[in-house]
This record gives C-alpha cells, sequence and structure tokens, in this order.
C-alpha cells in the first residue's frame, strides 16, 4: 500500500499544478496509446539447422476496451481466407508449442525443424468483437540449412588448406565443433566455422566434418581429405627358409608409406655405386650390406641398410647326403671296372687253351722222334704222356 500512495501522489500533485491545456493533451496521449494495436517480432528473419528447434518471439498490446479471446500463430496467410491455426496445419501439431503468459508475449517453439518448414509466420490476435482482429506484419522468415564442409579433395604435403563449414544462411551467434575421424577437435582449434591447416602434413588426411554447439547430435556429412606425400617411413624385411648357406638366396622385401603408392623401388649394394637390382622384393645371392630406395613422383627416400651373411660352413645333413652319393657312385664304378676286368681276363683265358693244342702236339711228336732220342728218352716221354693209373685202394674184409 505504501508503493501505491507512493506512485499516486506525484501524479495528483502533476494534475493539482498542470495548466486545463497540459491537461487536455494527456488524456489525448493516454486514449491514444489505449486504443493502438502493435505486434513486435524480436526477429524478422530466422536461420535454423535442419532438425533443430527454433523460438520466435512476439509481443503486444491492444485496445483496452476489446477482450483477447485466441491468439495464435500461422501460415499460408491469403486474403479472403480464414486463417488456420499453426497447430492444425498437416505435419506441425506434434511440433509446435506456444509459450504465452500474461503479460503480452506469446512466443512460438518449432521442433525438428525441417526444410520444408521454410516459411513466413505470423501472428494473429481475435478479440471478443467480430471485426476486431489482427495480424501482425511483417511475420517471420524462416531458412532452413544443413552444415556442409568445403574442402580441397587432394592436396599436397606442404601447402596450407582451409576448411569451411557452410550454411545457406546466418546462424544466430552459432560456436562451431570440428571433428577428425569423428574425434573432436575444438581444443586445438578456434571455434568458428574455418578450420586452418597450414601447413598441412600427411598426419592431416583424414575424414572432416564439423557441428554447432549445443547441436552435436547434427553433424555435416563427412568430407575427407586426401594428401599426397613422398615415400615415408621406408624400411627392409629379411626373410629366408632354413640356414642362410652360400649359394642359397635371401629375399629381401621394401616396405613404405606414400600418397600415390611407389611407383619404383631400386636396390643397392653399400659401397656400389651401381643398382643391383629392381622390385619391392629383391633376391640376395652374396653377403653384403643392402638398402632400398622408394620414389613417387612427390619424391624419394632411402632405407637403412640391412646386413646379409652367407655362411660357408655346410650343415652335418648336407655333407652326409653329399657323403651318400658320392660313395654310391665310387662303389658302382669299382664295381663296373670289376666286373669288366673279370670278362676280358676269362676271354685271354679261352685265347689261350685254344692256341696250347697245335703247340702240345708238336712236343709230342718230337719226343717221339726215334731217331734222335735214346730208349730211356722215349720211355721218359711216354711215361709223362700216358700217366699210370692210381693204385687200388685196400679195402678191409669181413
Amino acid at each position: 500500500m505504501r508503493v501505491e500512495k507512493a506512485q499516486i501522489f506525484p501524479v495528483m500533485m502533476f494534475l493539482k499544478m498542470a495548466s486545463p491545456l497540459h491537461l487536455v493533451f494527456l488524456f489525448m496521449i493516454s486514449g491514444a496509446l489505449g486504443n493502438e494495436w502493435s505486434v513486435t517480432y524480436s526477429e524478422t528473419k530466422l536461420c535454423a539447422l535442419n532438425g533443430s528447434t527454433v523460438f520466435m518471439n512476439v509481443t503486444y498490446t491492444h485496445p483496452t476496451r476489446l477482450t483477447v479471446t485466441n491468439r495464435f500463430w500461422l501460415i499460408n496467410s491469403f486474403q479472403g481466407k480464414e486463417p488456420t491455426d499453426l497447430r492444425n496445419e498437416s505435419g506441425y501439431s506434434d511440433r509446435v508449442e506456444y509459450l504465452g503468459d500474461e503479460q503480452k508475449h506469446f512466443p512460438l517453439r518449432l521442433s525438428d525443424v525441417k526444410k520444408s518448414d521454410e516459411q513466413k509466420y505470423w501472428f494473429r490476435i481475435i478479440t471478443n468483437e467480430a471485426k476486431e482482429r489482427y495480424q501482425g506484419e511483417p511475420g517471420v522468415t524462416l531458412t532452413v540449412t544443413d552444415l556442409q564442409v568445403i574442402a580441397p579433395a587432394e592436396v599436397t604435403e606442404g601447402q596450407s588448406v582451409v576448411l569451411i563449414c557452410k550454411t545457406t544462411c546466418s546462424l544466430t551467434d552459432p560456436t562451431f565443433i570440428w571433428y577428425k575421424n569423428r574425434r573432436d577437435l575444438t581444443t586445438n582449434t578456434p571455434k568458428s566455422n574455418e578450420l586452418h591447416l597450414q601447413p598441412v602434413s600427411s598426419e592431416d588426411a583424414g575424414s572432416y566434418s564439423c557441428a554447432v554447439r549445443g547441436y552435436e547430435h547434427l553433424p555435416s556429412p563427412d568430407q575427407t581429405l586426401r594428401v599426397r606425400y613422398p615415400p615415408k617411413r621406408v624400411s627392409v624385411s629379411i626373410s629366408s627358409s632354413g640356414e642362410i648357406v652360400e649359394g642359397s638366396s635371401v629375399t629381401l622385401t621394401c616396405s613404405s608409406d606414400a600418397n600415390p603408392p611407389v611407383e619404383n623401388y631400386t636396390w643397392f649394394r653399400v659401397n656400389e655405386s651401381s643398382p643391383v637390382g629392381s622390385g619391392q622384393s629383391y633376391g640376395a645371392l652374396q653377403s653384403g650390406q643392402y638398402y632400398c630406395e622408394a620414389q613417387n613422383q612427390h619424391g624419394s627416400e632411402r632405407s637403412a641398410a640391412v646386413s646379409v651373411t652367407l655362411n660357408r660352413v655346410q650343415s652335418l645333413g648336407v655333407y652326409a647326403g653329399v657323403g651318400a652319393v658320392v660313395f654310391v657312385c665310387v662303389c658302382l664304378i669299382i664295381t663296373f671296372l670289376f666286373i669288366r676286368s673279370r670278362r676280358q681276363k676269362k676271354k685271354a683265358d679261352e685265347g689261350d687253351y685254344q692256341n696250347i693244342g697245335p703247340s702240345a702236339k708238336d712236343d709230342t711228336y718230337a719226343a717221339l722222334d726215334l731217331a734222335g732220342r735214346t730208349s730211356d728218352d722215349v720211355y721218359h716221354t711216354l711215361a709223362n704222356s700216358h700217366p699210370s693209373p692210381p693204385a687200388d685202394t685196400p679195402t678191409s674184409s669181413d
């Protein structure tokens, strides 16, 4: 009550002291204000993210002599057509909410905004008198945007690149969030719609997307950034089956990381100027240190040298196998020579027997030549030619 008296007392004093002309002017202003229609939109152009929630705020006044019976938002306002409450429009009923209060505020909350919601929205007042209705102009124009990352498809390492989170309209004070391969980059980058990569490295290659703070569940589609770079991390691996011995081949394989892939692999032996081979794999036949050089259209890089040692000492198994083969071969040769020698000797013996026949006859004839020999010589010759039969073996009688 004290507050009301404190407010009334200055007014009464002003009325007592004011001249009649001032009073007339004061009553004219108060009457005009009391009979005035007004609708004020906080923003007449709104930009909303596709899938987000948007608020359209409005305040209004109306003549005091009228009583407001209905308030609503509408679209598709046509002359001669009875306006339809937005809540009754197809596709809006479950997404529209009015947040009106007694202070002549009547905001509209529209959720899950779609591209089809790009319309002009008006606020309308219905009163107790049929002819006293008011629709506020100019209304609110809603534009719906998606997010899109604008980036070059390919860049070369060392260049500068700017990625842009693009919208088709200007969002109200947005904070942009950047992602690489679905991981948040915001802690390392400015919270703007531009992402600067200066200079670009091979590690910057990947899929990028952006979102708006508060609507992280509505990110842009991924945009792949490919980075071209020369071979890196070139290395040589050794592969062999079993013991590495002299005369066998040791396979060396060259590996690297490059974009585009390596076009040429060249193999070198340390302290030799000329290459010893080409291709991603190389078979080393000699002991030594080897390295490879990988090259694509953006440059080349050499690997560290690896040592290849071919052992001269053979394993026992190898020696045993070789010895067995040699032994068998020697035995076969000796056997062949022995058989051949026996055959030759047999043939020689047969030839000697045939030659003995005539000479023996000649000797007998000479021995029987009585003209030149004595009687004792003839007897001795005959005795040798015809030996006496063996004597009968005596047998014991029963």
